[in-house]
């Protein structure tokens, strides 16, 4: 039944079929030639639009970031993205400064771009040298090092650098700390940043005459870190003179303190609070862990000081423990294993930024060391015995101390001390008063005099 049915098909003609195929072609060919004269007519549109936009004078780009409309910086941060209605984009900035967060206006001009191409940029006074090929450099690299071996010097940049990580491992062999060894470095490197040959004393004495901008403590500094080099290295010089003078540090008020404490992140915040409660050197407080912290008993123990110090204990306060309990326990370390430039870099920006929301340039001139010579001045003043703020501090020599009994002097000497008197005859009495502060003066008919200052 299939084959008769198939057999009763008609079949198409042939030329019907040929005449088909002849439309198909043709109908394609016609697409094909519409597209290119579309994609020819948009392109020559995108070009018309772009000439269209271009001035005849050639009008200067603008800057592509506006100064801070609050204080006038041009040193920003990147904030972020602004996401508008229309589905554009604004970039957001943050100034570096005063802390301020702002986004650029959106552009009325469009077609405004860079112009590269144009007289006013092609100008210019440089001069360009002749020989640009990587030969030229090549020969300019061996010029170099065949005139220092005219000169005499036989040590190259290589050399250099191999005996600076020679003598960084001879001090970590001799147990210096890891500061003195960075110290030490960072004097001789600053040494070839002028252009002294740490291999020649002369040469390093040329270098610091010439350095007028460095104080006498960094002069100092440098004299030693190079006087120890040499020794490394066998050799000896006739070290230059260096007059040093003990300056008095800077004692802000409690209340610069704690407007900086209070403007600071969690972690750098809780680090000035403790620094400010203990008097902690700051790389000591940098290495303590959260075995060093008794929350039960509000304790704190140092037995890692630094310089020869003496181990310490502290009690901190209400504050300091709830401080420290809201940091993450995400390390051995409560202030994680970064080191403390990290930290310190985000105390400089921060402070930057108080000092000018409060109008107060004083705050620039607080630093972690600043916290440890405020407490010692404030607990001399408070309990007049310097052998117990020599035990606070951690000195081993009590004339470290001394400098803040003048200190002391000096900030309260117009001020009237006044003070209350207590008498006590009990024993009881009697320790119930040294326990809130009071100090004993003297004794006369049994009688117990006590005094605490205002």
């Amino acid at each position: 039944m299939n084959t008769i049915e198939f057999s009763n098909r008609v079949r198409p003609n042939e030329s019907d079929l040929f005449t088909h195929e002849n439309q198909i072609v043709v109908k394609a060919k016609e697409v094909a030639e519409g597209m290119a004269v579309f994609h020819e007519e948009r392109i020559l549109d995108k070009k018309r639009q772009k000439t269209e936009g271009k001035s005849e004078t050639n009008p200067v780009a603008q800057p592509p970031i506006q100064p801070c409309p609050e204080c006038g910086s041009k040193l920003l941060y990147k904030d972020g993205l602004r996401y508008l209605d229309d589905g554009s984009t604004l970039q957001r900035w943050l100034c570096r400064k005063c802390g301020y967060r702002f986004s650029k206006k959106k552009p009325l001009q469009k077609n405004l771009s860079w112009q590269i191409n144009t007289a006013s940029v092609l100008v210019s006074k440089r001069q360009v040298c002749e020989l640009l090929t990587a030969e030229s450099k090549n020969l300019t690299t061996v010029t170099r090092q065949e005139k220092a071996q005219l000169e005499g010097t036989t040590h190259t940049t290589a050399d250099t650098k191999g005996k600076l990580i020679e003598f960084a491992f001879h001090m970590e062999k001799k147990g210096l700390a890891h500061e003195t060894i960075r110290g030490n470095l960072g004097a001789l490197r600053a040494l070839l940043k002028r252009n002294a040959d740490i291999f020649d004393p002369e040469s390093v004495k040329t270098a610091l005459a010439r350095e007028k901008a460095w104080s006498q403590n960094r002069r100092r500094n440098v004299i030693n870190a190079y006087t120890a080099f040499l020794k490394f290295n066998n050799m000896t010089w006739e070290k230059p003179k260096c007059q040093t003078t003990r300056k008095f540090p800077f004692i802000p008020t409690e209340q610069e303190l704690n407007n900086l404490i209070a403007g600071c992140g969690k972690k750098t915040a809780t680090f000035l609070q403790l620094l400010k409660e203990t008097a902690m050197r700051s790389d000591e407080a940098k290495r303590l862990e959260w075995t060093n912290i008794d929350f039960e008993k509000n304790l704190v123990t140092l037995n890692e000081p630094e310089k020869g110090s003496n181990p310490r204990m502290w009690k901190d306060s209400a504050t300091l423990t709830a401080m420290l309990n809201m940091l993450p326990r995400e390390s051995v370390k409560i202030f994680g294993d970064g080191p403390i430039n990290s930290m310190k870099s985000t105390f400089l920006k921060a402070r930057k930024r108080l000092a000018f929301k409060f109008q107060n340039p004083r705050i620039l001139k607080i630093s972690f060391h600043t916290f440890r010579h405020w407490k010692a001045t404030m607990l001399y003043h408070k309990t007049k015995d310097p052998y117990y703020v020599k035990q606070f501090l951690g000195h081993r020599c009590l004339s470290n101390t001394e400098i803040y009994i003048n200190i002391e002097r000096t900030l309260f000497e117009e001020q009237n001390d006044e003070f209350t008197v207590k008498v006590a005859e009990k024993p009881d009495e009697i320790k119930g008063l040294l326990e809130v502060g009071f100090e004993y003066v003297c004794q006369k008919e049994g009688l117990v005099y006590l005094r605490k200052r205002k």
